[in-house]
């Protein structure tokens, strides 16, 4: 009986691509994926280390598959908590067999070949991999078709900028961009009605590549994925990069579904961010997109209680999510990462008054979701069905965005024309559906 494997996925899009990739390596290795941590003989936790919350995550779940598993079966713990704290995870959890850092291979046969004598608990650990050299390169291993039709494809790893709160560089290393080439391959190897792209700075695919790339890189990208599949939807775009042809490519694909790495509108706050613009300037570019497609949707994110954040910054910030009417927010409180330059920032904002602000953000921004959802009322509109009875339009992305209840009747991975009936808070309601 071929050997089972388990793979659990923390974090963000980009670690779902990540797994997939294990997915892809570990089947082609000979081994079965399952669905019960219970039967797997490797139970595999890729981890986020984005902020102290996700950190919290990861440890619990590491150790929750740790109980469920069974005897004699290995745990191996990946992604960006294994890559940022290898050592001290290997060093503060027995219970893990192996620790292993973005491009180390483990299977059956490298954990049975590298094991050390058993440990007073009877199960063998697996030393922290310390070679320099990954043995392969997740960014462009093969993967299997997609189980559901969408699916996101990493088109770039790392990240050039020095964002004041931000430690991922310092893991995920400088930005690579992949071929264009190889990322159409994928593509087509996914057989998905939907791609979305991501990258730690997707609209700069191509910059570290001046030769063979160049900036700009990501129009005819989007313009080449555009061309194979049904949908392209893109995920963080840095404000400074949206360009007109950007924009015009996005459009012309489709899905005019804008998200926008914005993270304040404050300028002084944002330049103690390390990071361009001011609530102006980009009021003034939704405003321009609005003008060019009056469909366009919208996506942001914001952090809360940067250091130095005054009752004016908030205020500011308040202002502009009234004014903007995005159609989607999430506000994250911010979290102290060791080594950042904003780790030794004076200002450091009370916690409580960063709950508070929290709180008074989510409330108004909930009303505008809610409010642009049952304008929506009436309006047909075209979905994909991504399982039984629920589908997106062009406004949803996968996972973080509400969904369309859709009949029952209507065939999953097809995409149909519906009519809105009834609005549920994020939610919409077609007619004939039951939600």
């Amino acid at each position: 009986m071929a050997p089972r494997f388990y793979l659990e996925t923390l974090g963000c899009p980009k670690n779902d691509v990540d797994s997939a990739k294990l997915v892809g390596a570990l089947t082609a290795d000979g081994m079965v994926a399952t669905d019960d941590a219970q039967a797997a003989d490797l139970v595999v936790v890729n981890t986020c280390a984005f902020i102290d919350e996700a950190r919290r995550e990861s440890i619990d779940t590491i150790l929750e598959l740790d109980e469920q598993r069974p005897a004699g079966s290995r745990l191996v713990v990946t992604g960006c908590m294994a890559e940022r704290y290898g050592d001290e995870l290997a060093a503060e959890l027995p219970e893990v067999d192996q620790v292993a850092g973005f491009g180390t291979a483990f299977n059956q046969r490298t954990a049975q070949s590298t094991v050390q004598p058993a440990a007073a608990n009877g199960r063998r650990l697996i030393p922290v991999s310390e070679a320099p050299i990954p043995d392969f390169d997740l960014l462009n291993l093969p993967r299997p078709a997609s189980p559901v039709p969408w699916a996101y494809v990493k088109i770039a790893e790392g990240c050039d900028r020095t964002c004041g709160f931000c430690a991922i560089p310092s893991f995920r290393g400088p930005q690579r961009s992949r071929d264009i080439d190889q990322i159409v391959t994928e593509v087509d190897q996914l057989e998905a009605r939907e791609i979305v792209l991501v990258a730690q700075d997707l609209a700069s695919y191509g910059k570290d590549r001046p030769g063979q790339l160049g900036a700009g890189s990501i129009v005819p990208l989007v313009d080449a994925v555009a061309a194979r599949v049904d949908r392209v939807r893109l995920l963080y775009l840095y404000p400074s990069d949206l360009t007109d042809e950007l924009i015009d490519s996005i459009c012309r694909s489709g899905v005019p579904y804008f998200d926008l790495s914005l993270q304040h509108v404050s300028k002084p706050l944002l330049r103690r961010m390390r990071r361009w613009g001011d609530g102006q300037r980009f009021l003034d570019r939704i405003a321009d997109i609005r003008r060019r497609e009056p469909d366009a949707a919208f996506r942001s994110n914001f952090i809360v209680g940067y250091p130095g954040e005054t009752e004016d910054d908030h205020d500011q910030l308040l202002d502009f999510v009234e004014r903007a009417q995005l159609d989607w927010c999430g506000f994250f409180s911010y979290s102290a990462e060791d080594g950042t330059y904003a780790a030794d920032l004076d200002g450091a904002v009370d916690p409580e008054l960063m709950t508070e602000r929290l709180a008074e953000l989510r409330e108004l921004q909930d009303g505008i979701t809610a409010a642009r959802r049952d304008a929506l009322i009436g309006e047909t509109m075209t979905v994909l069905v991504d399982e039984s009875g629920v589908g997106r339009s062009h406004r949803e992305a996968p996972e973080i965005d509400g969904v369309v209840h859709v009949g029952q009747n209507v065939v999953v991975g097809q995409f149909s024309e519906v009519t809105i009936v009834d609005a549920l808070g994020p939610d919409l309601v077609a007619s004939g559906a039951m939600p």
